[in-house]
């Protein structure tokens, strides 16, 4: 038996990081991974796969200059799923070699092999080469998830697909019927609206991404039903079944809607990959959705063991998951590490991009704090007006008595990145005045953070 510091089953985001924390931290780590190639679904089937394919579509249906030049412009007059597949697998293996390189030069020893717990210290891998039982002090779990399966929807990989299995799709669709209203479902909505493809989006909440500002979601909601995407939110999927009449698929919902289209996106919610780890006999379990319990450091009910990443639950974002994994190993060996999850980022790749964090004016309404609110369009700055992006908004949260900056939202193309300036005075309990102060190159997007503090300080002047 093979002896290690720290044993991490998972090569994703939040494994990687936590592989590389330790050996940081001068311990012999061990990185177990399932599938023959590393970097987990973030790499091969989910982030990267998803943002890349986001990109083609962008490029190559002229998307983004469409109001500058008008509709005809396009890269490419008949894009093919073969045209998005050939980029996306030109980054998937970019990634793989650069996370391969930064594990080697880390000192960490990759295993090949489906992981199982024999115990809170040992861990059985195992592969086509036979058995091999590892123990160590310290353990993390970042097996993260898959897709979650429903006996309503019976997945045949070609017409009813879930998201992990988007590029193994003949062809683009004329019709799609997305069935799922949170990240997974909008972001691929909004690329498949972006091709042209008449989208149906089934929602049985009232609105989508409920944990985002509201009127962030009501301006994307907007934007959606102007690329002719029909939403129906309220309701949900019954049963579904394959047309042999169109060789499409039929939708039945529960108000006795029928919808049909050319294929079907099934993207509500994912389960926790724990089914192959053997949890009882570590001492552990997880809960209906396969998600795994937590502290503040990420340790689990058993000492040694953490968890981190998708399999322990919302937000489930890469860059988050990064953060967990580095926060759990430098807890486990004992090295202080500083970091609130509360100022953590979020970044949704629709098509327009969303981006906050921070409060919301819901959150701030239903505690009790006097705030106020500046806006700034991209319209109107000159920037947007450039880039031809007149739907893109930044919302400036902040305390009417204070001025402190509570909560920053946007969305436009560049959202994820803009953010990080209003983040860095966020976290610094910086106050609005500060984007007044403060002189940002002409002509850029940047300028939206001045325009919407005038914009909500002159209402305090006003009051």
């Amino acid at each position: 038996m093979s002896q290690y510091d720290l044993v991490v089953i998972g090569s994703g985001p939040a494994g990687q990081r936590a592989a590389i924390q330790g050996a940081k931290s001068g311990k012999r780590v061990a990185l177990i991974e399932k599938r023959e190639v590393i970097g987990g679904v973030c790499i091969n089937t989910g982030t990267i796969p998803s943002k890349t394919m986001r990109e083609a579509v962008l490029h190559l249906s002229g998307y983004n200059y469409q109001n500058i030049y008008g509709v005809s412009y396009r890269v490419k007059e008949k894009i093919t799923m073969a045209d998005l597949a050939f980029r996306v697998q030109h980054v998937i293996k970019t990634e793989i070699d650069v996370t391969q390189a930064q594990l080697s030069r880390n000192g960490i020893e990759v295993l090949t092999g489906l992981a199982t717990l024999k115990s809170p210290t040992s861990v059985l891998v195992t592969s086509t080469r036979g058995s091999n039982e590892v123990s160590a002090d310290k353990v993390v779990i970042a097996t993260g998830t898959k897709p979650a399966a429903s006996p309503k929807v019976p997945i045949n990989a070609r017409t009813i697909i879930n998201s992990d299995q988007i590029l193994e799709m003949p062809a683009i669709p004329r019709t799609l019927l997305v069935v799922g209203g949170g990240v997974i479902g909008v972001e691929y909505t909004c690329m498949f609206a972006a091709l042209g493809v008449r989208v149906t989006l089934i929602e049985k909440r009232p609105r989508l991404l409920e944990f985002a500002d509201s009127e962030i979601v009501e301006a994307l909601s907007y934007h959606l039903r102007d690329h002719r995407v029909t939403m129906r939110l309220n309701e949900e999927v019954q049963s579904v079944e394959e047309s042999s009449a169109t060789g499409g698929v039929i939708a039945y919902l529960e108000s006795n809607k029928k919808v049909p289209g050319d294929s079907l996106l099934y993207a509500v919610g994912r389960q926790g990959n724990v089914d192959e780890l053997n949890l009882e006999a570590a001492g552990l379990k997880a809960d209906s959705r396969g998600r795994i319990a937590v502290d503040e450091n990420y340790m689990t009910s058993q000492p040694n063991i953490y968890a981190v990443g998708d399999v322990i639950g919302f937000p489930s974002l890469a860059s988050v998951s990064m953060e967990q994994g580095r926060i759990a190993v430098a807890h486990a060996f004992g090295k202080p590490i500083t970091s609130n999850p509360s100022y953590f980022p979020f970044g949704i790749y629709t098509i327009p991009e969303i981006s906050f964090l921070g409060k919301t004016e819901e959150q701030l309404t239903d505690e009790d704090v006097p705030y106020e609110v500046g806006v700034a369009y991209y319209r109107e700055i000159a920037r947007g007006q450039i880039r031809g992006d007149t739907t893109g908004r930044l919302k400036l949260i902040f305390h009417r008595d204070t001025l402190e900056l509570l909560g920053v939202h946007i969305i436009g193309e560049g959202a994820s990145e803009l953010l990080h300036i209003g983040q860095a005075v966020l976290i610094l309990k910086g106050k609005v005045d500060y984007f007044i102060d403060t002189v940002f190159n002409y002509p850029t997007l940047a300028e939206c953070y001045k325009a919407a503090a005038f914009n909500g300080l002159n209402k305090l002047v006003r009051a």
